[in-house]
């Protein structure tokens, strides 16, 4: 049997590898496209996610502060701002029916997004679409639904973990030691079900073949960690440089908004463009080691 070696790319290869794709499939331009789809899921997501834990938890008002707090750890201050003021807007204008309009707003919207995730993501892996058109809406909804559940999962788990961790404690009759290790361990479950987030988007927006398919993705791992630096790093730079109320006005919010969820579809785009590298280097492997035999 014949045995052939297969060389390893060194990490600056690879890295300029990378580069090169992100280049030619021009990444930083379809991020642009999904921050505009992202802006029209926000709001209809939102009103949705609070009416229905509202619903649940009876104090929709207290969710929406807790909401609020938690993502001004993550979006920039101004658009907090932006985001809070839009949503009492948006909750005086609405009816009684606000849930169910906001869940078919929000699932109408959010599947569009999807969908150009889904047409970025297979430029990524140089894949054709190939699905019918309804399949690919189907699939869009799907995944819509099943984030929202991801996304209302991490929430709960974070603003009423320690609900959770008395309920538990009192039904098994646990000491303090475990309300201590669940308080501690509250954030990194809620990072768990984003990273379950960003690896449902890998395996399933795009057309790739079964076999592809990974529970743990080396592009969802760089996609979470690049989206919490740059939204971290992003909000330290407007703490310090935030010209944009001097430069657009009202409009400065708004801007800073758009530009934050851009920075999200660069980290969404990247981590698929990682992962399709992977999927080449392993199917290199897999001919040479069949080529070899």
């Amino acid at each position: 049997m014949m045995r052939t070696n297969v060389i390893r790319p060194s990490v600056a290869t690879r890295l300029r590898q990378l580069i090169n794709r992100i280049i030619d499939h021009d990444i930083f331009g379809r991020a642009a496209q999904l921050s505009y789809y992202f802006l029209l899921a926000l709001f209809p997501l939102l009103l949705f996610l609070i009416s229905l834990l509202g619903y649940f938890v009876q104090s929709g008002t207290g969710f929406r502060a807790k909401l609020i707090i938690y993502l001004a750890a993550l979006m920039p201050s101004s658009a907090v701002t932006l985001v809070s003021t839009t949503l009492d807007e948006i909750s005086k204008a609405a009816g009684g029916g606000k849930l169910s309009l906001g869940l078919l707003a929000a699932l109408w919207a959010a599947s569009n997004g999807m969908g150009a995730i889904s047409s970025t993501l297979n430029t990524a892996y140089d894949l054709k679409e190939t699905r019918p058109w309804w399949k690919v809406r189907l699939v869009s909804v799907a995944l819509t639904m099943s984030l929202a559940v991801l996304i209302i999962s991490a929430l709960a788990i974070v603003l009423y973990g320690g609900r959770i961790g008395d309920a538990i404690t009192g039904s098994y009759g646990l000491g303090d030691q475990f309300r201590w290790f669940w308080g501690l361990m509250q954030w990194p479950i809620a990072l768990l079900f984003v990273l379950a987030t960003f690896n449902l988007i890998y395996n399933f927006a795009p057309n790739v073949r079964h076999s592809q398919r990974r529970w743990i993705t080396p592009g969802a791992l760089v996609g979470v960690g690049l989206w919490l630096l740059v939204s971290f790093g992003f909000r330290i730079y407007l703490h310090f440089f935030d010209s944009y109320s001097v430069t657009y006005g009202s409009l400065g919010a708004l801007i800073v908004l758009m530009l934050w969820f851009y920075f999200t579809g660069v980290a969404i785009l990247i981590g698929g463009e990682i992962n399709s590298a992977a999927n080449e280097r392993r199917e290199q492997g897999a001919a040479s080691r069949a080529s070899g035999k």
